[in-house]
């Protein structure tokens, strides 16, 4: 099946960096955006390519990664609809650090640095934009590696499995997360070995906590769940 049409401009001006922009404006970057069609398991770039740009994903899912020393691979993030990447390295003027790879088929936006650096010029509000996107992307690096050096491997399971929980007073008595990617990429983003990420799973579920089936996760009591000593 053919992937949808999709009118560029359009997706771009319901884009947080750039809801605020004025037609004539969201017209210019349309023009300077491409479109990228990835099945699922297409190398987007490889550790090393040059950046010319950044990416939005409209629908799918990417995995930023990169090979270990021993040869493993580690996840940095997976990204769905409406995430960006990119954009530290595009103002750098670096190439990537890490490869992207669909996960799923998946459709995205390449915006031209070109397109972006003439933006900055014409509206000093754009920088600000994207120093905010930024920031918050450096603001999730930090929580992660303080995440990696300070908790358990069972705190950071814990704490990913209700990173979108609702807050206490109208959180249900039980809810599914399904996670967004096979086990080992899942756990591999949270630093842990497959067999690791499987083993507290198991003891989540043994003390009642959590029910697994594939990729979906009954989160039975989340009060119960975010005081279980890790």
């Amino acid at each position: 099946m053919p992937p949808p049409k999709i009118k560029t401009s359009a997706f771009i001006a319901n884009l947080p960096l750039f809801k605020e922009f004025a037609p004539d404006e969201i017209e210019r970057i349309a023009a300077g955006t491409a479109e990228i069609h990835a099945p699922r398991g297409e190398i987007l770039f490889n550790k090393d390519a040059p950046c010319s740009g950044f990416h939005v994903v409209v629908y799918g899912q990417v995995k930023l990664s990169f090979v270990t020393p021993m040869g493993g691979e580690k996840v940095i993030e997976i990204l769905g609809p409406g995430a960006s990447f990119g954009e530290a390295l595009m103002f750098l003027d670096k190439r990537y650090v890490v490869m992207a790879q669909a996960l799923a088929d998946s459709f995205l936006l390449h915006v031209s640095k070109q397109v972006v650096f003439d933006e900055l010029e014409r509206d000093p509000t754009f920088a600000r934009k994207m120093l905010a996107g930024l920031s918050r992307r450096l603001h999730q690096l930090i929580a992660d590696v303080e995440a990696y050096s300070l908790q358990s491997g069972t705190q950071r399971v814990i704490g990913y499995l209700l990173r979108d929980d609702v807050p206490a007073a109208d959180a249900p008595e039980s809810y599914t997360v399904t996670l967004p990617a096979s086990k080992a990429v899942v756990a591999s983003r949270l630093n842990l070995t497959p067999e690791h990420f499987s083993r507290i799973l198991h003891e989540l579920a043994g003390a009642g906590l959590v029910g697994v089936e594939g990729r979906e996760v009954v989160i039975r009591d989340a009060a119960r769940l975010r005081s279980y000593p890790g």
